[in-house]
């Protein structure tokens, strides 16, 4: 059966990184765990970290995260909608809004659940995104600060996601140019400004980043120790602590050119071979994990002998080309995967989840094995 992998091991050597790198700056961050897609086993495997916050799209995964680790510190880290504002103030310690109405809306549930809600106000910075534009930043929080059962905690952005709009010192020292405008005005602290991801991380060590942003939200760099502002591995993080394996269920020698008229095939696509394709036989392998599963963009055969042929919607098949390796059916094939293969095999279902690692645990308490019980979940 086709499964992924995380390494415990490369995780805590990761987040001992990136710990070790925060800590030197007083910067505090939280893990993202979304890429998680709410797996119990997973989840564990982080939390054992250490951490005390973690930030999350979905409210599921908040909700798992509350019921075995209640004291951990939950953020929601997209704008709210209205109708699930009583199920984030349950579940979600703070959320990052952008929307009066939802706030409102928050501050009445949060009122009725006799809570105190935090909010962290976010800041459109050209990414087009979510986010208040600039010139109503001070009108939208004199909204809202004095709201029963809702604190803002602080002001935050989000560049990257979606066009690629990289941070910089002059993009982000706008966000202490409102912190310092607010707190003069209103005299109120805002104690956070979470302006970094995991985008952002090269700008410390090139001391482009300005002092007062001292929150950071990170998940593709703790996972796949990537320096996502120039597209390539930071140095002295693994990049593989998620692998992909699929088992071979068809193995022969066949052409490498299909046989007769070619029309759409099921993604809409008409595959073209020149007429001075030579023709020769292959060794090609089926294994089964496919589009249902994974985007093949995003997954690379960690044997470099291997090339992938295409994919239907449950099966990929590959090349072996001389089958050098002597591979046969039912052998594991092993694929490196990026951020977005590994989000979309975690939220897959018929995807198995395992842990590798030998990290030592504690002695598991009523969490851990409640945990344990949906281990394979």
């Amino acid at each position: 059966m086709a499964h992924i992998t995380l390494n415990t091991k490369k995780l805590k050597d990761n987040y001992d990184f990136l710990n070790n790198l925060f800590d030197k700056r007083n910067i505090e961050w939280s893990v993202v765990t979304k890429l998680l897609c709410g797996n119990t086993a997973y989840l564990r495997a982080v939390m054992e970290l250490g951490i005390t916050q973690v930030c999350d799209s979905r409210i599921g995964n908040l909700r798992t995260i509350k019921t075995y680790y209640p004291h951990i510190e939950t953020v929601f880290i997209k704008p709210p909608a209205e109708r699930n504002v009583q199920k984030i103030v349950q579940y979600a310690d703070v959320s990052f809004n952008t929307s009066l109405r939802t706030i409102y809306a928050l501050s009445d549930a949060a009122r009725a659940l006799e809570k105190v809600h935090k909010i962290v106000i976010m800041i459109e910075l050209g990414e087009l995104r979510e986010g208040v534009i600039e010139d109503n930043i001070i009108p939208f929080y004199e909204k809202v600060f004095n709201l029963p059962n809702i604190e803002v905690v602080g002001l935050g952005t989000n560049l990257t996601c979606m066009y690629g709009v990289l941070p910089s010192y002059e993009k982000l020292q706008q966000l202490e140019h409102y912190r310092h405008l607010i707190e003069l005005r209103f005299n109120k602290k805002i104690p956070y400004l979470t302006g970094g991801a995991s985008v952002t991380i090269p700008l410390i060590d090139k001391n482009e980043l300005p002092v007062g942003i001292n929150h950071f939200r990170v998940g593709e760099t703790l996972f796949f120790g990537t320096d996502v502002y120039n597209n390539c591995a930071l140095p002295g993080m693994h990049q593989n602590l998620f692998r992909l394996y699929g088992e071979i269920i068809e193995l022969y020698k066949k052409p490498n050119v299909p046989d007769g008229e070619l029309g759409y095939n099921l993604t809409g696509e008409k595959k073209e071979f020149p007429d001075s394709a030579t023709v020769e036989d292959t060794h090609r392998a089926i294994v089964d994990v496919g589009l249902l599963d994974i985007d093949i963009n995003h997954i690379t055969p960690v044997d470099e002998n291997i090339r992938i042929a295409g994919a239907s919607s449950d099966m990929t098949v590959l090349d072996l080309g001389d089958n050098i390796k002597n591979y046969k059916t039912g052998d594991k094939i092993a694929f490196n995967i990026d951020y977005m293969g590994a989000l979309r095999l975690m939220n897959s279902k018929y995807i198995d989840k395992r842990i590798e690692g030998n990290v030592q645990r504690r002695k598991p308490g009523a969490l851990s094995m409640a945990l344990n019980r949906g281990y394979r979940s």
